[in-house]
């Protein structure tokens, strides 16, 4: 869904972990980017049924918040089958005229799609040199499009690292992602991406949580 202008596109394969092309700052920063790359591979479509298999060997046992996500995650992979969560999938982001859920930040910030807080967007990325991948038709402010360009800013395939990744979180996902997972994790049609909204609402806290810690 995104790569940097001028170059391949960013990710070439798909599954848990977007491939690395340079080198992240730390360990941390590279957890960071393997659970924002997660966000985004499991947002922008169904998992098929290696990545389910994958995801059902998580392990989380340590009791923390994101501990618990990720164990709450791995129970519903091993639970679901890729036909009934391709059709929750296409149920929650797409449907028939439009899906339950619009995971754009112009709808959760404005209450309409296309507006300004995608031109704002387009401006901060178009200065970092990276744009969506050819073909790929949603906008820019898509909430996988979002993870999956917080991800690569922190393994550094885009230039600017981590501190272009949290000034990217702070303006663009900060404001709304929080509501968005929340809303997710309460969908109708929601019974795997229920727990994928528990992790992606967990991520956006601790992210939050560590911006406000004093530098």
């Amino acid at each position: 869904m995104v790569r940097e202008r001028g170059s391949r596109e960013a990710r070439g394969s798909r599954g848990v972990v977007a491939r690395v092309e340079g080198s992240a700052s730390d360990a941390l920063d590279l957890e960071r980017a393997r659970l924002f790359a997660l966000l985004g591979r499991l947002l922008s479509e169904a998992p098929d049924a290696d990545l389910l298999g994958r995801l059902g060997g998580l392990a989380g046992e340590d009791g923390t918040p994101l501990g618990r996500a990720l164990a709450a995650l791995a129970e519903a992979a091993r639970q679901a089958d890729p036909a009934t969560v391709a059709r929750e999938h296409f149920d929650l982001f797409i449907g028939v005229g439009r899906g339950e859920l619009l995971p754009y930040a112009s709808y959760y910030l404005t209450g309409f799609l296309h507006e300004r807080p995608l031109a704002e967007l387009r401006g901060d990325l178009a200065r970092l040199g990276i744009a969506r991948a050819a073909g790929v038709a949603e906008p820019e402010d898509h909430i996988a499009f979002l993870c999956e360009t917080v991800a690569g800013l922190l393994e550094g395939r885009f230039p600017g690292g981590a501190e272009a990744a949290s000034r990217l979180f702070a303006r663009h996902l900060r404001p709304w992602a929080a509501r968005f997972f929340a809303d997710l994790e309460a969908a109708q049609a929601a019974r795997f991406y229920r727990a994928v909204g528990t992790l992606g609402r967990t991520a956006i806290e601790i992210e939050q949580a560590a911006a406000e810690l004093p530098s």
